[in-house]
């Protein structure tokens, strides 16, 4: 057996071994990732020496993965939408979709999924991804749905509509660039609209209403940083002169400004007021005791209505603890059993002082007292909401009398750089959509910019990169290079071409599809556009049939990158925010992958007379 051959043999094992590794999820992805480019090198350096021959691939070929343009360009993506939701700049505009999708968060979803294949036919597909995708996650934690259930369909639905187009993506112009120049075929600009549109059609009713059953309901980038949990915490609201709440009346017995609020008690020096509260007008001096969300409390604080009246104790008493008036963190911590503040009140425990943090709101489980946050007296297994500095939240760690949750710290959003966030974005959405230059170079200087312009950290920065999806695209693309390297995706169009020669056209064509969608989820869509359009048209005039129809296959095939994240950049994009696991894309893109075959199978010889 020559060399090449058994190279490519042990290069097939090494692929189905990765792929089912990451599938199985027994092993972490950063050690099935690390593994698989220890064993590229290691093949490619000792398979070559003991068969006497060069080695078709050296450790720079199989290391380039880790400098891939598109895995920089998502990283840099990635802070670019870590700053977005850290100023809660798109919480307008998704309140806006979510009402144009009839109040729901689903039929805003849905509103939105459309409008981005639609867009995805006249605009690259990624630019839109990155533009619609924080106003998905915005949308999906106003709602309460899991960011996981709509990242992926965003996804999908612009691949969809990528298809359908000349340049839609930039596989399609790549893949006619190189049928012009082999044959000269010219593909106009609507030439295969007719079946990608019938084809996105099928795919958009399967990713807008059967994809989210299959996907697992995870919390996202949003739902972390605004603390997705549902326990309701006892908070205080000191209505001071000048305050947002001065002159707010009841309505119906209820006050709509404490929105996602349930207001227990209106303390008017001492005449307390009970719920319902009728024709009950707020006035400074009144304390008002709500229930509310950690989401909730956040969202008060952030805006500024609540800030300073959420703190502990009276906020007329200058000596009272005031929250920090930037990089704010929340967190969430236990009160320890035998811990000395059981039986004080939080003024009495003087925890600003101890800690340096400002206890916002406090949870009890076995009863919600109806008493000023001041009066409260703490027990054992009282959860507290306090804020403060990052340094403050995490010398909490060292704390006996208060245990901090693991993961429970976030950071408070920063609402005066909304603006700043959403210029930083649209600049950057609209030097990808031109495509006057590489949208590298647009999503480094958002990232940058967002930094430059404080609407987030170095640290917070540094937080959205997802080494997952490093790790796991550098070992995936190391995979990718060997497969070409030693003829393996050549060597399984030829095997499956030559198995259904003597068939109909039709068959050849879809066995073709099959092949190239296949194969686009494990090599880059652009390098099988490239590496399957001379076949092709080789295949096409050998069977004395015209080329467009088996040119056309290989287009639409190459954008059914459905069933891997490595398989499309905007896949890779999304696969962070929704915390989407490697079997993910297996479960629920494997299915659409072999809806566009079926669709295309009938759909291709029909147009192209074929039959």
């Amino acid at each position: 057996m020559a060399a090449q051959t058994i190279l490519m043999w042990l290069t097939f094992a090494m692929i189905i071994a990765m792929v089912v590794a990451y599938a199985l999820e027994r092993w972490s992805i950063e050690l099935v990732s690390i593994a698989s480019v220890v064993a590229w090198l290691v093949l490619f350096w000792a398979g070559p020496m003991l068969l006497g021959v060069d080695s078709p691939l050296g450790p720079d070929d199989l290391l380039a993965g880790f400098s891939n343009q598109a895995l920089i360009t998502v990283l840099a993506m990635l802070v670019v939408g870590q700053g977005l939701f850290q100023t809660d700049a798109l919480e307008r505009p998704a309140a806006l979709l979510a009402r144009a999708g009839g109040g729901t968060g689903q039929g805003a979803v849905i509103l939105i999924l459309f409008v981005a294949m639609v867009t995805s036919a006249v605009v690259n597909d990624t630019p839109v991804v990155v533009m619609f995708l924080p106003i998905v996650t915005a949308i999906a934690a106003t709602r309460g749905i899991a960011t996981s259930k709509v990242l992926m369909p965003l996804s999908f639905a612009a691949l969809l509509g990528g298809k359908t187009t000349l340049i839609g993506t930039s596989t399609n112009l790549l893949a006619a660039g190189v049928a012009e120049k082999i044959d000269g075929l010219a593909i106009g600009f609507f030439e295969f609209t007719i079946p990608a549109a019938i084809m996105a059609v099928f795919g958009f009713a399967y990713v807008a209403l059967v994809l989210p059953r299959f996907l697992p309901a995870r919390a996202g980038m949003a739902d972390q940083m605004t603390g997705g949990s549902g326990k309701q915490f006892i908070a205080q609201i000191d209505v001071t002169y000048g305050h947002p709440l001065a002159g707010i009346a009841s309505v119906s017995g209820m006050f709509p400004a404490l929105k996602d609020m349930t207001v227990r008690l209106v303390q008017r020096g001492e005449h307390p007021f009970l719920p319902p509260f009728e024709n009950l007008t707020l006035r400074p001096g009144d304390t008002v005791i709500v229930a509310a969300t950690r989401s909730a409390i956040t969202r008060a604080i952030s805006e500024g209505a609540a800030a300073a009246a959420h703190e502990s104790g009276d906020a007329a008493n200058e000596a009272a603890p005031t929250m920090p008036t930037k990089d704010v963190t929340l967190a969430e911590a236990v009160v320890a059993p035998g811990s000395r503040l059981i039986g004080r009140t939080i003024e009495q425990a003087a925890i600003h002082l101890d800690t340096g943090t400002v206890v916002l709101g406090v949870e009890r489980r076995s009863r919600m007292p109806r008493m000023p946050l001041s009066d409260i007296r703490l027990e054992a297994g009282d959860v507290l909401l306090v804020g403060g500095t990052r340094e403050a939240i995490e010398g909490l760690r060292l704390n006996r009398d208060l245990l901090l949750l693991e993961w429970s710290a976030a950071d408070l959003p920063t609402r005066r750089y909304a603006k700043r966030a959403l210029v930083i974005f649209s600049l950057m959405v609209l030097y990808a959509a031109s495509g006057i230059g590489p949208i590298v170079i647009g999503a480094l200087a958002g990232a940058f910019a967002m930094i430059a312009a404080g609407c987030l950290n170095i640290r917070q920065a540094i937080r959205s990169f997802d080494h997952r999806i490093y790790l796991m695209v550098g070992a995936s693309l190391a995979a990718a290079a060997a497969l070409e390297a030693t003829g393996g995706a050549v060597f399984i169009a030829n095997s499956a071409i030559e198995a259904v020669s003597a068939y109909p056209v039709s068959v050849t064509l879809s066995v073709m599809f099959l092949i190239v969608a296949v194969l686009t989820n494990f090599l880059s869509n652009n390098a099988t556009a490239v590496l399957f359009t001379p076949i092709a048209v080789q295949l096409a005039l050998k069977t004395g049939n015209d080329p467009m129809p088996f040119v056309v296959a290989v287009i639409l095939a190459a954008s059914c990158a459905f069933a891997t994240p490595i398989g499309y950049q905007t896949n890779m994009l999304i696969m962070g925010p929704g915390h989407y696991r490697f079997r993910d894309y297996l479960i629920g893109g494997s299915p659409l992958v072999l809806l566009m075959w079926l669709v295309y199978s009938v759909v291709g010889p029909w147009y192209y007379g074929l039959w």
